[in-house]
């Protein structure tokens, strides 16, 4: 929707003559909850037609290839463990004000001013959708470079785009703290040489994601991990315990944390627990 909006806007006076489109927020959203609520249901439906038992709960594992679910204890010849990210835990006070990009596509009304905390690619996704729905959007990215991971030069010119839509994108500016003060938040920043305060009506959290495996209780299956997720060899295989895999964010070194590289991850998988593991991502 908001790409519509942006080539509506870009193309008046080029041959195209139309009253401008706008965003109407409560609409898109409204439209989005139409397929997006009833995808849990038809999935776990679709998992029972396929004989798949679902358990809902935390899972950790009880020894090298059982999990524990609640009071259930589930045993398997081999463990996938597929379990996605979080955000990541900045360590700053009053992060609890913070809203996640989750909570963020499911507001009924837009507000006014919005400070994205992190410049990712969900960061600039969400910031130019809100900006098309009339939103004052600030980003602000502790690196001298948003989306650190992609081509330098696609970067310049997405940001600069990002500029010309009215969205103020600030570099080098760490956040320190985020307060609330009666019905306004501020958010309390800085650069080398300079403190700076920006007061919002809504802060979203665009500072990267983590992997979630913090309680699997990796230690007691014997499956090794570094700071990116679970170590895995060439066939995406714990390089502790053969018998454990996994795919997507909970993989360490995987690449770009990208919903596509997941499911080509997943696919992979699946393919050398029925074959003997005869193929390996290409990232």
């Amino acid at each position: 929707m908001a790409e519509l909006v942006d080539w509506s806007r870009r193309t008046q006076g080029k041959g195209v003559s139309a009253p401008s489109l706008t965003l109407n927020w409560s609409d898109l959203i409204h439209f989005k909850r139409t397929f997006t609520d009833p995808v849990p249901k038809r999935t776990e439906q679709g998992f029972a037609q396929a004989g798949i038992t679902m358990h809902h709960g935390r899972a950790h594992f009880v020894d090298r290839t059982s999990v524990q679910v609640d009071q259930d204890i589930l045993v398997g010849r081999h463990v996938v463990i597929a379990t996605g990210a979080r955000h990541a835990t900045l360590g700053i006070p009053g992060e609890e004000y913070l809203t996640t990009s989750t909570q963020f596509l499911d507001l009924d009304t837009l507000p006014r001013r919005i400070v994205f905390v992190g410049g990712g690619y969900i960061a600039f996704e969400f910031a130019h959708i809100a900006a098309h729905a009339g939103a004052q959007v600030q980003v602000l990215h502790r690196g001298s470079q948003p989306l650190e991971k992609f081509d330098p030069d696609l970067v310049s010119l997405l940001v600069q785009a990002t500029q010309e839509l009215g969205v103020e994108v600030h570099v080098k500016r760490a956040v320190t703290a985020i307060e609330r003060q009666q019905d306004r938040l501020l958010v309390h920043a800085r650069t080398e040489e300079q403190q700076y305060t920006i007061e919002a009506d809504l802060i979203v959290h665009a500072a990267g994601r983590v992997p979630e495996i913090d309680d699997l209780d990796l230690e007691v299956a014997d499956v090794a991990r570094e700071q990116a997720g679970v170590s895995v060899n060439d066939y995406l295989q714990s390089v502790t315990n053969p018998a454990v895999y996994a795919a997507g964010d909970a993989v360490g070194s995987s690449g770009f944390p990208l919903t596509p590289v997941a499911g080509m991850q997943a696919g992979i998988v699946a393919k050398n627990l029925l074959e003997g593991q005869p193929t390996h991502p290409e990232l």
